[in-house]
C-alpha cells in the first residue's frame, strides 16, 4: 500500500508520540508498504525549531521507504494561551493540507490507498481528510489524547463560544474519518459517545519496545551525571505540562523532606515547568533534570526505585500516559494517582507492578510512596512482574499489522460501497 502519514512529531524529535509514529513507519515499511510521513521540523524539546533545521519552511528527505517532508511548526512556548496555540495548530496544519493533497513525484504517484492522521493537533484531522479526498485514500483517524475534553476538563477553555466551535471540529473530525483509533476502551467510550457510528471506534494500544527499553542497573550514569548515587530515587518522567497533577510530587516531598535517603526527580521539560520549580525552591530533596536524548530514555527510567504516573481528577476518559508501558518495561514499580477504574488502575491491578490511589490526594499518594520505600523487597518484585507483564503486551510488529489489516478492511468496504453505486 501507499500511505500518507499525518503527525506533529517524528524522529529526530522527542515528543513520546513521535517516538511512537516513528516506529510504526518503520514496521510498516517493513511489511512492504511505501509511506510519506508530513511532520513538523523537530521543536519539542524547547518549543522552538531546533538547530541544524532552521531557515527554511519545508525541508524533504527521502528515505528506503519514501519521504520525510518536514513543515513549520509555528510553535509557541506559551500553552496557556489557547488562542496563540489554535493558531500555530491551525498554520501548521493548513501547510501539511497543501503539501499533502498535492504529493510528491509524477501525477501517476499521487494515487494513495490511506492517510493516518496523528491527534492531537484535532486539526489535523480535517488536514488527514483533506488529502485522503485529494488523492483517492481511505482515512484513519488516531486520537492519543482527546481534545479539546482535556483542556475543558483542566478549566483552559470556558468561553461557550469556543467549547462549541471546539467541540464542533471534535464531531466533524470524528465522522469524516473512515476509522478512529485509540489506546484504551475509555477512550473508546469517550470518542463513540460523539460519533454518528461508534462501531469506527477501534482500540489499537501503543506498544512498547521491550528490546530497547529493558531492566538497566540503578546505580548507571544517569545517576552519577545527577549526584543521585546510593539515593533512594522517587520520579516523574515526562512532560512536565497541565494534565499532570504535579504538586503531589511536591507535597510527597516535603512530607519526606527529614529522609536523607530519598530524592525526588523531575525529569522532564513542559508549559509548568518554571511554575513548579518556583515552588519547590528550598526543597533540598527535589532535583530538577531536562529531558533527555531518546536513545537514552532506558538510562532515565532504569535509575529510579519508583516511578509515578501523577494525572489530575477526570482526566483518564481522556488521556492515557503511555510512559506507564515504558515504566513496565523498564522492569519499575510505578505509583499512580488517577481516576478509580481508568485504563492505568486496570494495569496497575493486572500488572502486579503499581499501587493506585485516588486522583489529588496527597495524603494516599505520599502514603503509598513509603510503603514502596519501606518494602524494597516487594518493590523490586512488583518491578519484575511488570516486565513479565509488557512482555506479553503489543509489540511494535503486532500494532504496525493491526493498522495494516484495518487499512486493507477499510479499502474493502471502499470498494463494495463504488460497487453498490
Amino acid at each position: 500500500m501507499n500511505l500518507v502519514v499525518l503527525t506533529p512529531h517524528f524522529a529526530p524529535d522527542i515528543a513520546p508520540t513521535g517516538e511512537v509514529i516513528t516506529r510504526l513507519v518503520e514496521e510498516l515499511a517493513g511489511l512492504g508498504h511505501r509511506i510519506e510521513v508530513i511532520t513538523a521540523l523537530p521543536w519539542y524539546r524547547e518549543h522552538q525549531i531546533e538547530p541544524g533545521f532552521t531557515g527554511k519552511m519545508v525541508r524533504r528527505e527521502d528515505t528506503p521507504w519514501g519521504t520525510v517532508t518536514r513543515l513549520h511548526p509555528f510553535p509557541t512556548a506559551d500553552k496557556t494561551n489557547l488562542a496563540r496555540r489554535a493558531a500555530s495548530f491551525a498554520g501548521f496544519s493548513a501547510l501539511a493540507a497543501a503539501v499533502g493533497r498535492r504529493g510528491i513525484g509524477a501525477k501517476q504517484d499521487r494515487k494513495i490507498d490511506g492517510v493516518l492522521a496523528v491527534s492531537p493537533p484535532l486539526t489535523l484531522g480535517s488536514a488527514g481528510r483533506s488529502i485522503a479526498r485529494a488523492r483517492g485514500g481511505v482515512y484513519v483517524l488516531n486520537v492519543q489524547d482527546v481534545y479539546p475534553d482535556v483542556v475543558i476538563d483542566l478549566g483552559y477553555m470556558r468561553n461557550p463560544v469556543t467549547v462549541g466551535a471546539a467541540l464542533m471540529l471534535e464531531r466533524r473530525c470524528y465522522n469524516a474519518a473512515d476509522a478512529v483509533t485509540v489506546l484504551s476502551e475509555d477512550l473508546q467510550a469517550n470518542v463513540a459517545r460523539k460519533t454518528r457510528r461508534a462501531d469506527k471506534v477501534r482500540v489499537i494500544p501503543n506498544f512498547v519496545d521491550t528490546e530497547r527499553i529493558s531492566p538497566v542497573d540503578r546505580e548507571n550514569p544517569y545517576r552519577a551525571e545527577f549526584g543521585l548515587q546510593g539515593k533512594k530515587v522517587v520520579m516523574y518522567a515526562g512532560n512536565v505540562g497541565f494534565s499532570q497533577a504535579l504538586d503531589l510530587v511536591l507535597a510527597a516531598a516535603v512530607a519526606m523532606i527529614e529522609d536523607p535517603d530519598v530524592v525526588f526527580v523531575i525529569n522532564g521539560g513542559g508549559a509548568v515547568k518554571a511554575d513548579l520549580q518556583a515552588q519547590a525552591r528550598g526543597l533540598s530533596n527535589v532535583v530538577f533534570v531536562d529531558s533527555q536524548p531518546i536513545d537514552r530514555l532506558p538510562e532515565v527510567l532504569g535509575a529510579a526505585d519508583i516511578h509515578l504516573v501523577p494525572l489530575k481528577k477526570g482526566l483518564s476518559k481522556s488521556s492515557v500516559p503511555s510512559k506507564t508501558f515504558s515504566i513496565l518495561a523498564a522492569g519499575r514499580a510505578f505509583v499512580a494517582s488517577v481516576d478509580p477504574g481508568s485504563e492505568i488502575a486496570q494495569i496497575a491491578e493486572r500488572s502486579g507492578a503499581g499501587l493506585a490511589v485516588p486522583p489529588e490526594d496527597p495524603e494516599a499518594f505520599t502514603k503509598a510512596i513509603r510503603r514502596l520505600l519501606d518494602e524494597p523487597d516487594e518493590t523490586r518484585a512488583m518491578g519484575e512482574r511488570g516486565r513479565a507483564f509488557v512482555e506479553s503486551w503489543a509489540s511494535p510488529h503486532a500494532v504496525a499489522v493491526a493498522y495494516e489489516e484495518l487499512f486493507a478492511e477499510l479499502q474493502e468496504s471502499s470498494k463494495g460501497r463504488r460497487r453498490v453505486r
